[in-house]
């Protein structure tokens, strides 16, 4: 998350609705797990957008700009309609997805700071270098493993002392400030971005995808896992120089047709990827999943989360609601969109292990479930409870303003999503099956789900850890 030097703040379902349209799969696609087992084991390649909405993007209803090529991958694959960030904020959001567990049990609830900031969160510094995470398992597994783009698990500013990314399972690694060894290139004023980087922040994101291309082809031939993790398209938004906006940054964050060239220019990187794929031949066997690590901010009057409550820092839909797109040709039908299935952050580990064909060691105890059976072309509701939290107390959870600010906890039980403060304030019911807007507050009415689950949300709290 970028923070301003001087506030110190930016200026800023889980849907297990089984909806009445069902996933489109061919009777014909080669599906089954012992098929997966039998092929080589794919690459693997995760981009995590930076603060996408719902539907910032074509194919999820964005019409802000064409984005071809970020439609082009939902349409070569599968496109989710119900999938959920681990978290409404970075850090918290990409612990949950690395290590396939709750953040709130490594301590995470926010975006990470300064040393003070963490303290006052009630959070960690880093993220603890004995975690499990999906790297480690893969590099055990033969797979050469990189990333390439934001971290946000750990360094910059006063944390000095955060693990670097080899203890978190990678080999190779180019990043930016917010990490334990930023990249020189990125950070010429030890800051987030500058005028004098000798990579511009217009051009990061190609920056990632050239080091991404070149790291498969120097490993052609042994699997790969990568994390593409861009920090477009997060404020604040600094357009290629040559247009209309030259000399105007920082500038005002709510300058949509300022977001809307830096999103067409993303847009633009995502399809030099996947033509670099092609031209390699690395695309026949690697699997490309497509999303974003929280909602949007500023979400435009709710235009970037398809009309849903809340945005970044918010546990209303807009904030955890995310696009996702999966291909691997050959093995997820083109085309297809499940609209029933439900899966989440935490899931990720859990499936993309079993489609590798990745034993999981029995110490390892995950939150998330296998869905490869989802992305292989079986659309299923989901059959476990779903939790979130976003902040521990009053003093760094003060956003967002108004409406979209939620309570502090949620669970997904089926259709009904329930929200309330860790000290049992502020319930709030809700049926995302009729209601994904969250419009209507319905628990006086069903008193019964509320008791089932303000318990059962309370109990999830009280099993997180705290730091000591």
């Amino acid at each position: 998350m970028y923070i301003s030097k001087s506030k110190g703040w930016p200026g800023l379902l889980l849907a297990a609705c089984v909806m009445v349209s069902a996933c489109k799969t061919p009777a014909s696609l080669p599906n089954s797990s012992a098929n997966v087992q039998s092929a080589s084991k794919p690459n693997i390649i995760i981009i995590l957008t930076d603060d996408m909405g719902f539907s910032d993007i074509g194919t999820f209803g964005g019409n802000f700009v064409p984005t071809p090529n970020i439609d082009r991958l939902a349409k070569s694959g599968l496109k989710i309609t119900h999938y959920y960030s681990a978290a409404p904020i970075c850090s918290p959001s990409r612990t949950g997805l690395l290590t396939g567990m709750y953040p709130a049990r490594w301590n995470f609830s926010t975006y990470l700071d300064n040393k003070q900031h963490n303290k006052d969160a009630e959070q960690a510094d880093f993220l603890d270098p004995s975690a499990p995470t999906m790297a480690k398992f893969f590099k055990s597994a033969g797979y050469a493993t990189g990333h390439f783009g934001k971290w946000h698990m750990g360094g910059g500013r006063d944390v000095t002392n955060a693990p670097g990314f080899e203890k978190y399972g990678f080999d190779e690694h180019v990043s930016t400030y917010e990490s334990p060894d930023p990249e020189p290139a990125l950070t010429a004023t030890d800051w987030i971005w500058s005028y004098e980087d000798s990579v511009q922040r217009w051009d990061r994101s190609r920056y990632f995808v050239d080091k991404t291309l070149d790291f498969m082809q120097r490993h052609k031939g042994q699997p790969c896992f990568v994390n593409l993790w861009p920090d477009d398209v997060h404020t604040p938004w600094v357009p290629r120089h040559g247009t209309e906006f030259e000399g105007k940054f920082p500038m005002n964050p709510q300058e949509e047709e300022a977001f809307k060239l830096v999103l067409q220019e993303y847009d633009k990187q995502i399809g030099r990827l996947l033509d670099g794929l092609k031209a390699t031949g690395l695309d026949k066997n690697t699997i490309v999943i497509f999303t974003s690590d929280n909602g949007p901010l500023p979400s435009f009057r709710g235009s970037r989360a398809a009309g849903m409550r809340g945005s970044k820092l918010s546990l209303y839909e807009g904030g955890t609601r995310m696009p996702f797109a999966v291909t691997w040709p050959g093995h997820i039908a083109a085309g297809t969109t499940d609209d029933q299935s439900v899966l989440t952050g935490v899931d990720m580990l859990p499936t993309l292990t079993k489609i590798a064909g990745i034993n999981l060691p029995a110490s390892y105890h995950g939150d998330g479930i296998d869905r490869s059976s989802v992305f292989l072309g079986t659309p299923s509701p989901r059959g476990k409870d779903m939790f979130w939290e976003y902040g521990r107390n009053d003093i760094a959870f003060k956003y967002p303003k108004g409406r979209d600010k939620s309570p502090n906890l949620a669970v997904r039980s089926g259709n009904w999503k329930l929200l309330m403060n860790n000290d049992g304030t502020k319930v709030q019911l809700f049926n995302i099956a009729t209601d994904k807007n969250e419009t209507k507050d319905v628990a006086a009415a069903n008193p019964q789900v509320v008791a089932t689950l303000k318990p059962k949300l309370m109990a999830w709290w009280k099993e997180m850890p705290r730091l000591k």
